[in-house]
């Protein structure tokens, strides 16, 4: 979900700033419906998604949602925590195309969400009818609608999980989760260890050289998340990276979070043990899924996650 370059159409720039968020509001933001019933509502928005391939193919933001659902979560999860992920991959979606402008919206997972289309089923396509429209805001705005797989027990602030630089959103907080037995092994607990050559490989890869390394050290967050590396090179040199950053340089399919309970150098290689999948900031789908289990609604599950927010209908 990384926040890619501003991508503006030519005619954009003519309309002037004000007579741009003058249309996205029209485009997006057609009618308001908090938390009930009874206010007059727009069309739904469409939208232009950038397949794998390259194509381009307009549809429906509501279709577009029912196929990030099913490349987001596995099938067999309760409907209640497919309807959550919805309200959070739809406002994901808007905030998206606010930032970014116009109605394009890629389908890499890296820069946006995950999009498959050949997975959605029919308990899938019951839950996004069912929140069909729904927005999560903060204030009248839609909100950075965050989420990971899982939190390994404890949520983090965008702070500490993104190395967010804006102030951090205050329907962002940390919360600690109950033990969740139906997450796999893999994700409640991990490790690899690599040949600090290698580190210095992939760190080079990434766009950041540090040569031969003597020593690699690690700062931490509240919750246990690496929020800083310090990298010093064999010729004196020393580098800083954000946990997020190191974690992306390693490959964040091994390295698969920064909550961490070991990381040291020994015999020339670098030891990572952890626990978690992702960045851990706002909601676990993981999580999401147990509480579903245990009967939480969807609005529920959404609430635990971000502090304070309003769930409004948008459009009919």
């Amino acid at each position: 979900m990384a926040v890619d370059g501003e991508r503006r159409r030519p005619w954009v720039w003519l309309l002037g700033a004000g007579a741009v968020l003058v249309l996205l509001g029209l485009l997006f933001w057609p009618g308001r419906e908090p938390g009930g019933e009874g206010a007059a509502l727009g069309e739904e928005p469409q939208v232009e998604v950038v397949l794998g391939d390259g194509d381009v193919e307009t549809m429906g933001i509501e279709t577009y949602v029912a196929g990030v659902v099913a490349g987001e979560m596995l099938d067999g999860w309760p409907k209640a925590a497919y309807a959550a992920q919805a309200m959070v991959a739809r406002t994901f979606a808007l905030q998206y195309l606010e930032r970014h402008g116009g109605r394009r919206i890629s389908t890499d997972f890296e820069e946006a969400q995950a999009y498959q289309p050949h997975k959605v089923t029919d308990l899938i396509r019951e839950a996004v009818d069912a929140t069909r429209g729904r927005v999560i805001t903060y204030e009248g705005e839609p909100i950075h609608a965050w989420f990971h797989a899982y939190a390994g027990g404890e949520t983090a602030s965008a702070r500490e999980g993104l190395a967010f630089e804006e102030e951090e959103p205050p329907y962002i907080h940390s919360i600690t989760l109950e033990p969740n037995p139906l997450v796999p092994e893999e994700y409640q607990h991990w490790s690899l260890s690599l040949p600090l050559a290698q580190v210095a490989q992939a760190l080079e890869e990434a766009g950041t050289p540090v040569g031969s390394i003597q020593e690699i050290t690690a700062e931490y967050g509240p919750t246990g998340r690496i929020t800083q590396v310090r990298i010093t090179s064999a010729d004196g040199r020393v580098t800083t990276l954000s946990g997020p950053e190191f974690r992306a340089a390693l490959d964040p399919e091994r390295m698969k979070s920064n909550k961490v309970s070991r990381f040291a150098v020994d015999g020339g290689q670098l030891h990572i043990e952890g626990t978690g999948y992702g960045h851990g900031v706002g909601l676990s789908q993981w999580d999401a899924q147990a509480m579903a289990r245990e009967g939480k609604t969807a609005e529920e599950i959404v609430q635990t996650f971000y502090k304070g927010v309003t769930i409004e209908r948008h459009w009919r």
